[in-house]
């Protein structure tokens, strides 16, 4: 079985539609595995939840989905990111919402768990350094863990010895599933932040237990005229030409 697994789509139907292309051009993927935060930021948050359910899916829920149904205070978040998750809000069908409030925090599927931030805070936690990696590999009894929210592709391993390491999850590297424990980020699908403005998502082959991971581009331009439309703030429509 083929998987493709993506993570903070952040309401950018630009560049969702351009990753669920790319998924379809290199076919035999058969679900999808989402990471949280489908929206929050962007601006097509209705229309972003309504083609990951067109997918054949499983989802947990992100900060800013919560965020948006009014389940987590938006004190924890920057002014920006407060301004678009208000502006969120207004833009969500009951349908929506129902479909947000229904998403669960943690999914156990195969050999991975799936979180948003990370196995011991699935919320607010982000993995970026080996010290919180290495903590974190105590909370999950799978052998591998799928997490988002820090928008950045990495891989942390914990070898047998309980040594701990790290490195970029680039798209000239093939992630060989073997006896090693991991936690892997595939990026962001909507707001990159490893300075590369691409669409980042990976494809997990079951068969050849191997995860890779892919650099989609997409009409930035377009995304960013949308929310220029909508009023959302600069800072936000300005990040996504540098993937900051």
């Amino acid at each position: 079985m083929r998987c493709a697994i993506v993570a903070d789509i952040h309401a950018n139907l630009a560049a969702f539609l351009a990753v669920l292309v790319d998924i379809e051009h290199k076919g035999e993927v058969e679900e999808v595995w989402c990471l949280g935060d489908i929206v929050g930021y962007g601006p097509e948050p209705h229309q972003c939840i309504e083609l990951l359910r067109q997918t054949n899916h499983i989802c947990v829920v992100g900060n800013h989905d919560l965020a948006a149904i009014g389940k987590t205070d938006t004190s924890e978040f920057n002014p920006d990111a407060a301004a678009a998750c208000h502006w969120t809000a207004k833009q969500l069908t009951p349908r929506d919402v129902d479909y947000l409030r229904g998403l669960p925090l943690v999914i156990e599927k195969d050999d991975f768990t799936l979180v948003h931030g990370s196995p011991r805070e699935p919320i607010w936690e982000y993995i970026l350094s080996i010290s919180g990696a290495k903590e974190n590999f105590a909370y999950f009894k799978s052998k591998f863990c799928l997490v988002g929210h820090s928008h950045v592709p990495l891989v942390f391993r914990h070898g047998e010895t309980g040594s701990c390491s790290f490195e970029q999850f680039s798209t000239n590297t093939m992630l060989v599933l073997g006896e090693e424990r991991l936690i892997i980020n595939p990026g962001a699908v909507g707001q990159p932040r490893d300075g590369d403005p691409r669409a980042s998502y990976a494809i997990y082959d079951s068969e050849t237990r191997q995860v890779k991971l892919y650099r989609i581009p997409y009409d930035i331009a377009a995304t960013q005229a949308k929310m220029i439309e909508q009023r959302l703030p600069m800072r936000l429509v300005a990040r996504l030409s540098h993937g900051a």
